[in-house]
């Protein structure tokens, strides 16, 4: 089997490929995460999965490497991840009663040949209404201020939902692991 490669630094994700029970390491691509003008999400979270793929091939040369990206779309606006307090209530209270659509870009590259495969996995969440000192509760007990969105799907985050929708839960959490596997599939690596 050629060695896995995870292009990312997130926690998340390696805990949601170590499901998988394949050999991998990972590592944190350096790219420039920036939306282009006009880009859309699906566009934007496809070229950065992609990008964070490529960024690790030089120092993976003969390697399979996963690349993901996510973000969270309410209405027209990229909510991206709130980084304090403030931000993930300002987040949660707009996506009170309303709902979310993750879409989460997935890349598998292969750096020897430099041919990929690419999608976007969309999932959407239906938030309860929401009120601001449940949102402070939930903040202060979970703290998701690197989380697209404001909250730990894999978590008490669950609690503010009224409904979810979509064809892969894992993508919620940030690696689509049913459309990674087919991917893998078609690299020839056997599951299980």
């Amino acid at each position: 089997m050629r060695p896995l490669v995870l292009a990312s630094s997130s926690p998340y994700r390696r805990e949601l490929l170590e499901r998988l029970r394949l050999p991998f390491c990972w590592a944190a691509p350096s790219i420039d995460e920036s939306r282009l003008p006009g880009e859309p999400a699906e566009q934007l979270v496809r070229r950065l999965a992609l990008e964070k793929a490529r960024a690790l091939a030089e120092h993976y040369p003969n390697n399979l490497i996963i690349g993901s990206d996510q973000v969270a779309v309410l209405g027209e606006r990229i909510l991206g991840k709130p980084h304090d307090f403030e931000r993930a209530k300002e987040q949660l209270l707009a996506a009170s009663g309303a709902s979310v659509s993750f879409l989460t870009g997935l890349a598998l590259l292969d750096s020897a040949s430099d041919q990929y495969q690419v999608d976007c996995i969309p999932f959407t969440v239906h938030f309860r209404d929401l009120d601001e000192p449940q949102i402070a509760r939930y903040l202060k007990a979970e703290q998701p201020y690197d989380c697209a969105g404001s909250f730990k799907a894999e978590g008490l985050g669950v609690s503010l939902f009224r409904a979810t929708e979509g064809s892969d839960a894992t993508s919620l959490i940030g690696l689509p692991l049913i459309r990674l596997v087919d991917m893998l599939l078609n690299q020839g690596i056997q599951i299980p």
